[in-house]
């Protein structure tokens, strides 16, 4: 049974649905062949994923195919409880409530997991960690087909299981998929960070000076929206190539250490850990902000930041300011937690169409080949992505060329 925060709101929560299913005509497709179809039937599948518009219509999508769907989110500060409350009216079994502690989120996940569910679909690994994991989760991997992973961050940790042979199934790489980082995490990490700042600081960006911390595709992104709305860019990385291509790019590179002193705006995207600490927040101006679009909120030390400051209090909604000994006050948004979602609205619609397609065919494949997939993780095939961008072209109007006979034989290395 639905566990949400107020059932009340559920008017509000479809309308939302409704108005991002008009923007996302690949998964509109998707679920008008699972209603013929029906690929997913007799499966059950837990999801977590961010519990807001675009993920609650995949979600719909998922029940249309068949399957008995159980969907909670991947973080409580970006669960938005009207469309928890919609999803749940429209006959999904749904676990979030906005703002939950630490363990209260954990319990909402396993609620999920507790209907033993044949494929997961998660974004940053919190679902495959709890089945791994004895007295939490494990009770619950009985029936267990495969899973999809969202994020950078899951990946790495798939990998780290997959090196120790300890993955309990054959997971999907979905984050890996040209159709997913290729455009989520550019286009849709770049657009939704500085759509997410600007809203909760009412502040300009252009003149600024942004520290962008990792030059993956989602630092990519967040770099090239920041220069497009005026700001000096600078990037750190440990990654020597990738620190190349900032450089190429026209951006400054230095370290952090550096470049604590310079920013206006710091934004880590890298996956790890201690990337901002206390040795960078007394260099930092004052009225400096920091925040986090990386999964977890282990990048920037925000515990340690709070352990240091004379003071702090809420300096605007979504917006902490800690004043330190020195004087100057280092501004934290959204607890350092995922900016975009955690302190706005996520990714676009049109963005995230094509990344919640990549799960939803993902799952089907899953399903498909139940008999045949080892414990281990795979890429989306070529042809599934492929299928994806295509339609996806085509939607928005555009046409592209083919091989013909005699150049695909000449690319595949035979004379013509």
């Amino acid at each position: 049974m639905s566990i949400v925060a107020n059932p009340a709101l559920a008017p509000l929560g479809v309308r939302k649905m409704e108005w991002v299913r008009d923007f996302m005509p690949v998964l509109s497709g998707i679920q008008t062949r699972f209603e013929k179809e029906k690929p997913l039937s007799g499966l059950r599948i837990a999801v977590s994923v961010h519990l807001e518009a675009k993920t609650a219509y995949l979600g719909t999508v998922l029940k249309a195919g068949g399957a008995q769907v159980y969907l909670t989110g991947s973080n409580p500060l970006s669960t938005q409880d009207d469309v928890a409350a919609g999803l749940a009216s429209l006959g999904v079994e749904t676990f979030g409530i906005h703002g939950v502690s630490e363990e209260e989120y954990e319990r909402l996940l396993l609620e999920a997991l507790a209907c033993q569910p044949h494929i997961v679909i998660d974004d940053g690994g919190d679902l495959i960690d709890l089945l791994c994991t004895e007295g939490k989760g494990a009770q619950y991997a009985g029936a267990l087909i495969g899973g999809c992973e969202e994020t950078t961050t899951g990946i790495l940790r798939l990998k780290a299981r997959e090196r120790a042979g300890c993955l309990p199934c054959a997971m999907m790489a979905v984050n890996d998929a040209k159709s997913k980082h290729y455009y989520d995490n550019q286009y849709g990490t770049g657009q939704s960070v500085w759509d997410a700042v600007m809203h909760t600081t009412n502040l300009l960006v252009a003149g600024k000076t942004v520290v962008v911390a990792g030059f993956g595709y989602c630092g990519r992104g967040v770099a090239m929206r920041a220069a497009g709305l005026g700001a000096r860019v600078i990037v750190t990385e440990v990654d020597p190539f990738k620190a190349l291509d900032a450089v190429m790019q026209g951006y400054d590179v230095m370290p952090m250490d550096e470049a604590a002193a310079l920013g206006d705006y710091f934004v880590t995207v890298t996956g790890c850990r201690d990337v901002i600490t206390k040795a960078h927040f007394l260099q930092m101006k004052d009225n400096a902000f920091v925040m986090n679009a990386g999964h977890f909120d282990v990048e920037v030390d925000v515990k340690g930041l709070a352990r240091m400051a004379v003071s702090h209090k809420t300096r605007r909604e979504n917006i902490a300011g800690y004043t330190l000994e020195n004087g100057r006050t280092v501004n934290v948004i959204a607890q350092g937690r995922l900016v975009n979602l955690a302190a706005g609205n996520g990714h676009p619609a049109e963005i995230m169409d094509m990344s919640f397609a990549v799960q939803a065919l993902s799952a089907v494949y899953l399903a498909q080949h139940r008999d045949t997939l080892e414990k281990k993780l795979y890429d989306v095939p070529k042809e599934l992505d492929d299928q994806i961008a295509q339609v996806k072209l085509r939607a928005m109007g555009k046409e592209i060329d083919g091989l013909t006979e005699d150049q695909a034989s000449y690319l595949n290395g035979f004379t013509v």
